[in-house]
């Protein structure tokens, strides 16, 4: 299998993973709020349909919010979901050892040109720049004996051959993360619906004929702010980590160019000996 087929399949399979997770967390999302939240226990009398939640009892309290929850649930889940899959994913690309070590390391041995041992400290180092400066240094060999292609055109292979070799590496960094900054901004969207459902939900107590009906009204201004609540939050820690991950990946792609570039001076400051 080619390295474009498995690159294929790799997205296919986290197409796949990314849809099983949202659906097994909005299950989860109603589960939750269903049968954990509206225990019958979390309410005074035993009844969570006209009981009020016991003093103290968030669980009760939140499950009040009305049928928007699970799904500000299920969102908060998936958000967590993808975090911890952003921080394995990241922390695979990024090797065994610290990449300004190996950045460091490997621009060294370039400097002394010790192909061989560049090679061997990728293949220790693992990760997406090991990955794309041993598909160089095996570019790098092969042009080395190549006596067809003129000098200039031998830097130009090699340049394209890490373009290419970073180009395949890519879509690691960034795959996901469309997921949080999705979040980012429905999570308030959804929070908001909550909201105006539990408004109206007030407003409608206040219109009943006769006095007002006050456990209607708290109700539904206890369903407004808790969604807005919810929902706010993810979206908060959604932005947060969005731009954690998206400052990390700039900075692991500046160190592929940094040391793709090495690579590329070293091969010409060879050719011209």
């Amino acid at each position: 299998m080619s390295t474009k087929e498995q690159s294929s399949l790799k997205d296919a399979l986290a197409s796949a993973f990314a849809v099983s997770v949202i659906i097994i967390c909005a299950v989860a999302g109603y589960i939750i709020w269903k049968y954990v939240m509206g225990n019958p226990i979390n309410f005074e009398g035993g009844n969570n349909l006209t009981g009020h939640p016991k003093p103290g009892n968030y669980l009760g309290i939140i499950y009040r919010g009305g049928v928007i929850v699970p799904l500000l649930i299920a969102v908060i889940l998936i958000l967590f979901t993808f975090v911890i899959e952003r921080f394995i994913s990241l922390a695979r690309a990024n090797g065994r050892k610290g990449l300004n070590v190996f950045v460091r390391n490997l621009q060294s041995l370039l400097a002394e040109n010790k192909i061989e041992e560049a090679s061997a400290a990728c293949d220790k180092q693992k990760g997406s720049l090991a990955n794309v400066m041993k598909s160089g240094l095996i570019r790098y060999r092969e042009l080395q004996s190549d006596s067809s292609l003129a000098n200039d055109q031998k830097v130009v292979a090699l340049q394209k051959e890490i373009e290419e070799a970073s180009a395949l590496e890519m879509p690691i960094f960034s795959r996901n993360l469309v997921i949080l900054s999705t979040i980012a901004s429905i999570s308030v969207l959804i929070g908001l619906i909550g909201t105006v459902i539990g408004m109206i939900k007030a407003f409608a107590a206040l219109a009943t004929a006769g006095s007002p009906d006050a456990l209607a009204l708290a109700n539904g201004i206890s369903e407004a702010l808790i969604n807005t609540a919810f929902g706010i939050s993810g979206s908060t820690i959604a932005i947060i980590l969005f731009n954690y991950f998206s400052t990390r990946i700039d900075g692991m792609t500046f160190k592929i160019d940094e040391a793709g570039f090495s690579l590329v001076q070293t091969f010409a400051g060879t050719l011209k000996k």
